[in-house]
């Protein structure tokens, strides 16, 4: 694969202007798609074979007038302190909103708050509002009514809040610019050239434009999760930018041992690039994996994502190449390109090879002399500390992470819902009211569906078994209030509604939901509880039950792909046990502060804790361990590198830890500064997923894969390169580390020479000028 890899970058550095402009014109094409193609989103939520999802279907086909998975909102009125709800003022404001709410655009139904829902107090009431739409396809008349009623019953002075999905707001879009100009200011520093930093970005941002306008297209054929391009933009432009900091490092350490532009581009993507292909696709692994979960907005969302991911491997290999073209030696600091001296960038004659790159392995018992070294860099002076106290470095580490993962012993999951809203909000607002008038339950009551003609046969009356199951569920503990029940017009099937005593997101409200199943029905009928809140008790549940075969699956796959790239038993096992570690911790830095509280503060998440999300884990997961095998890839293959060319085990190690640290730090804070950004976000799932995957992140690169990597490397010595001759016989060798490359210019130019059109045969290896052309 080196050789390819070399081949596809010299074709591109060379190939320059052809390469950009189909880079270009796919961003061209893409953008078209999304601007004539694009469709609405969605952010219901969907499980095929689950009870709740089966009730919720059987109501939208026994119940054709009323719209399931139309949104709703759910309007809270309070008269003024001492006052009540049925003096005639404050009733005429209550009934001036229901007035103008029913019959304007969009609207179902709206119920009336003096039939059974004014509390005993007096003082609070609510109000339903039902649509014949789902919310991502309400008008804006809707939303200008729903907002104009609300204004008038504020103004005549009653206190209304407003929660459900009808009032959803869009996140601000300031977040990603947060994450770009963190992501800037460290390529600058860490390359040390305004040309260098901006090739990353530029890449990062074709890139992720290509890859959200598909997205987006897509919406016009597929109903798409919201989410499905928030979890594209944020790990497209993560990866994009350190795949491509990568491949600029490379290329920069080529150009300094002496080669000319076009062959330090082909050895930079032959060797670099390499790493990219394997940490991209273990990424693209991980998010295909989500497909064994059998969620379909996860599966979406697992799809899209790999897609961005992949293209951002595609175009670091081919863009990146082809603006090293242009760039020249812009793309050095000032320093190295003023002491850059003729005698130095002499090529290596015929038959010889660069010691970085082309040496053979040394006998055993003998290797090279090291080359006199100049002050050496931080890199080296922490891996030499590491590598000379391995045990203790490696006992404090995992005893410090265990300690940070003590919290994920009391993870409680649930889907959001108001109670986690921002306090000052009017959905939180309207949550506290019902909760604290009615009790939390009425914030996400239980539809329960009694179906009188299940399996085709004799009918039986349906409001007889809802009335002997409603008189079993009142007897149930947790149960606040059970409604009538209702028939369709059809007569074969009744509803009625059960308040928990509990909130939504509450472990007793899903303890309430497994009691009613498992309670005994009448003959002929079958009995279901459905609603947002047992959907949300299902899917926790599903997402619990594939966590494992989930896990099973991506980390067999990962391992046997690691295997491959690293020829060696210990090392992927290593591998995979640093993100265990990871994970965990970072799952008990979530429950500390999104579950527990703490420093909610400094966050900007006061007053906002609670279970948390559902998903998360499994995202944590399938993210985690995709960035963590890319900080594994990028630092141990030029470990293997070293150890390959000759050098000890310890040697090896803190020489492969200096080249990689510096690029493996700055593209870590890059990863973190663009997750970071995503916590701004008023979204619980993305707040919560861009603060685990940034400290995931953080945590993988900086404690597990620059700490327990070295020192576990230097325990293991020799062995971590072990294969059995067996496995080593079936596994192709990829040559990841470029040891079988030459750096002789004349041997790449003929393999390459029905391309060049514009330089005669003698002068391919050596007519480059200092621009790089």
């Amino acid at each position: 694969m080196a050789h390819f890899l070399q081949l596809l970058g010299r074709v591109s550095f060379r190939r320059r202007r052809l390469v950009l402009v189909l880079w270009l014109g796919a961003l061209l094409l893409s953008g078209l798609g999304a601007a004539t193609l694009s469709g609405p989103t969605s952010d219901s939520f969907t499980l095929p074979g689950t009870e709740s999802q089966r009730a919720g279907d059987l109501m939208a086909q026994r119940f054709p007038a009323t719209r399931v998975d139309g949104a709703t909102a759910r309007i809270v009125f309070a008269a003024p302190a001492g006052a009540q709800l049925t003096e005639p003022t404050w009733r005429s404001a209550v009934t001036g909103v229901i007035a103008e709410l029913t019959g304007s655009a969009d609207v179902a139904s709206v119920s009336d708050p003096y039939q059974g829902q004014i509390a005993r107090s007096g003082g609070v009431g609510y109000t339903r509002v039902t649509y014949a739409v789902p919310a991502t396809d309400l008008s804006e008349d809707a939303r200008d009514t729903l907002t104009h009623a609300v204004d008038a019953g504020r103004a005549a002075g009653l206190t209304v809040e407003v929660g459900g999905d009808a009032t959803d707001e869009e996140g601000s879009g300031a977040t990603e610019l947060v994450g770009l100009m963190v992501a800037a200011l460290v390529l600058v520093v860490t390359l040390g050239s305004l040309v260098a930093a901006g090739l990353p970005l530029l890449v990062a941002l074709v890139g992720v434009g290509i890859s959200l306008a598909s997205v987006t297209a897509a919406t016009g054929f597929l109903e798409l999760s919201s989410n499905t391009s928030t979890l594209a933009l944020m790990l497209g432009l993560a990866v994009a930018i350190d795949y491509s900091l990568f491949i600029v490092s490379r290329y920069r350490d080529e150009l300094d041992r002496g080669l000319d532009h076009e062959s330090a581009a082909g050895r930079a993507v032959a060797t670099a690039g390499s790493a990219v292909v394997f940490a991209g696709l273990t990424v693209a692994i991980a998010l295909v994996g989500l497909a064994v979960v059998n969620i379909p907005f996860l599966t979406e969302m697992g799809i899209a994502a790999s897609f961005a991911v992949l293209l951002a491997v595609v175009i670091s290999l081919t863009m990146l190449p082809a603006l090293l073209g242009y760039a020249g030696d812009r793309v050095r600091t000032r320093r190295r390109h003023q002491d850059q001296r003729p005698p130095r960038r002499r090529l290596p004659s015929a038959g010889r090879h660069l010691p970085s790159a082309g040496r053979h392995l040394p006998p055993a018992g003998r290797h090279p002399e090291p080359e006199p070294e100049a002050e050496a860099t931080r890199g080296r002076r922490w891996a030499e500390r590491v590598t000379r106290r391995p045990a203790a470095v490696l006992a404090a580490t995992v005893i410090g992470l265990g300690l940070v993962a003590m919290p994920a012993l009391d993870l409680q999951l649930a889907l959001p819902d108001d109670a986690t809203a921002a306090p000052d909000s009017s959905a939180r607002k309207a949550y506290d009211l019902l909760s604290s008038n009615f009790g939390a339950g009425f914030n996400g009551p239980l539809t329960i569906v009694v179906d009188g003609h299940p399996t085709g046969g004799a009918r039986v009356d349906p409001m007889e078994a809802a009335g002997v199951i409603a008189t079993r569920i009142g007897a149930l503990p947790d149960v606040a209030a059970v409604t009538p029940a209702t028939r369709n017009p059809a007569g074969d099937t009744a509803v009625f509604s059960v308040v928990p005593l509990s909130g939504p997101a509450d472990a007793r409200t899903s303890d309430l939901v497994r009691a009613i199943r498992e309670l005994p029905v009448p003959t002929a009928t079958e009995v279901s509880v459905t609603g947002s809140t047992a959907l949300a008790v299902d899917i926790t549940d599903s997402l619990g039950d594939a966590l494992l075969p989930y896990l099973m699956v991506v980390v067999g796959l990962a391992l046997v792909l690691l295997c491959v790239v690293f020829r060696s038993i210990l090392v992927p096992l290593k591998a995979v046990g640093g993100f265990l570690l990871t994970v965990v911790s970072a799952l008990g830095a979530v429950v500390a502060v999104f579950q527990w509280g703490w420093f909610d503060t400094l966050l900007g998440i006061e007053g906002q804790t609670g279970p948390i999300m559902s998903l998360l884990p499994v995202l944590v997961v399938g993210l985690v361990f995709g960035l963590a095998m890319d900080y594994e890839v990028f630092l141990v293959t030029r470990m293997r590198e070293e150890f390959v060319h000759g050098a000890p085990p310890r040697q090896a190690v803190v020489t492969g830890f200096e080249h990689s640290a510096r690029v493996v730090t700055a593209a870590a804070i890059i990863m973190i500064s663009v997750f970071a950004g995503f916590v701004l976000t008023p979204d619980a799932l993305i707040k919560q997923m861009g603060f685990a995957l940034a400290l995931g992140v953080g945590i993988d690169a900086f404690l597990v894969r620059m700490t327990l990597v070295p020192a576990v490397m230097t325990l293991l010595g020799r062995r971590a390169w072990y294969l059995p001759r067996r496995l080593d016989r079936i596994l192709p060798n990829v040559d990841i580390e470029g040891t079988s490359l030459r750096d002789d210019s004349q041997t790449l130019a003929v393999n390459i020479l029905p391309l060049q059109t514009d330089l005669p045969p003698t002068a391919t290896a050596t007519k480059t000028g200092s621009d790089g052309r």
